[in-house]
């Protein structure tokens, strides 16, 4: 489900290679972040892109060809 508006813990364990539990201490973490700038979130499930921009580092104008 590589579509998916989120994310949930089973999958960003696999994908970071970390517990399922550090898996929803990370979701917490980032959940927590976006609660704090004003998003709707939800438990136990983290948005797909906000993870892999934290995580990797992408951002908009890489991805859309800027500098």
């Amino acid at each position: 489900m590589a579509n998916s508006l989120f994310i949930k813990a089973d999958e960003v364990a696999e994908l970071l290679g970390v517990s399922r539990a550090e898996a929803y201490r990370i979701i917490k973490r980032l959940n927590d972040q976006l609660s704090s700038r004003g998003f709707i979130v939800v438990n136990g499930r983290v948005n797909r892109k906000y993870l892999e921009e934290q995580i990797y580092g992408f951002c908009n104008d890489h991805q859309q060809g800027g500098k």
